[in-house]
């Protein structure tokens, strides 16, 4: 029996993604997953003998895409900003697009070494709140999930990451009732139920639901974080928020509406579509 290599595995995997339609970049993706390697290590193997274990683990995964689930489910974690989360149907896969809400709000602290108190609402794997806690040690990290669920994944993660913040399980913003903060962060649901249709397979069938939909259009988080945020950022504080790609004009309503001495800023990501908002409030105006 010929020799199984990475390369002949690696390239039957091609072949059998793409005989069931599916991305074939998939393949390597799994691969270097699960051997925990960069491609040039990949490269460097190709020739090496792939062990019957793993071969076998191989084809599972390959087997549980076609199936339609995710990749990082699959291989159960998530890089995230370098880091590696750990991730499972409990709690929503992070995206790229989330590591720009972070730099944003890194590059925009000065200065950088000023202890702050940081707020993530609706914190999933805990990837944005620990990646800031990494980052900046000094500062106060705390998150919020509904989920018990994922507030434990994310207790996880911060274990492993060696991350200092104080998870609580609870509803949106009324566990810290009280308590005011320099930076409020969320990546909350905002997909509108009627768009279930447009979806792909993969997020339908395993990340959860309370994780991706909310009412109102997909506004009902940014709808409560108009109306209540205010009380819970520090005089010169700033909430920062992902939305949805046709979000921007219903958001920046939605928080002029609801006071007049407010601040939207819109960012676009790399993709040039306006995805991220930084809210801010005009403490020391005067309203007659």
């Amino acid at each position: 029996m010929a020799q199984l290599t990475y390369l002949k595995a690696l390239n039957w995997a091609f072949l059998f993604l793409e005989e069931h339609a599916k991305e074939r970049e998939a393949a390597r993706f799994l691969l270097l997953g699960r051997k925990h390697w960069t491609t040039t290590q990949l490269v460097l193997h190709y020739h090496d003998e792939m062990p019957t274990a793993e071969y076998d683990q191989y084809q599972a995964d390959l087997n549980a895409f076609i199936a339609d689930q995710p990749a990082q489910y699959i291989l159960g974690y998530a890089n995230f900003y370098g880091r590696d989360f750990k991730v499972t149907p409990a709690t929503l896969i992070p995206r790229l697009e989330t590591e720009e809400l972070v730099e944003w709000i890194l590059d925009a602290t000065q200065p950088k070494n000023r202890p702050l108190k940081v707020l993530d609402v609706g914190t999933g794997t805990g990837a944005i709140a620990i990646t800031l806690a990494c980052e900046h040690p000094e500062w106060e990290v705390t998150a919020i999930d509904i989920s018990l669920e994922a507030i434990a994944v994310a207790q996880a993660n911060a274990r492993q990451l060696n991350a200092h913040v104080n998870f609580i399980v609870g509803d949106f913003l009324t566990p810290v009732m009280g308590q005011q903060f320099d930076v409020i962060v969320s990546n909350p649901p905002y997909i509108a139920q009627d768009e279930r249709h447009v979806m792909d397979a993969s997020v339908l069938k395993y990340e959860p639901d309370l994780a991706l939909f909310a009412d109102n259009n997909g506004l009902a988080f940014y709808e409560r974080f108009a109306k209540e945020v205010r009380a819970y950022l520090k005089p010169d504080g700033q909430l920062y928020l992902e939305f949805g790609y046709q979000q921007k004009e219903a958001i920046v309503r939605l928080f002029e509406h609801e006071s007049i001495d407010v601040a939207v800023t819109i960012k676009k990501d790399m993709a040039n579509w306006s995805r991220m908002a930084r809210v801010g409030y005009d403490f020391n105006r005067n309203l007659v």
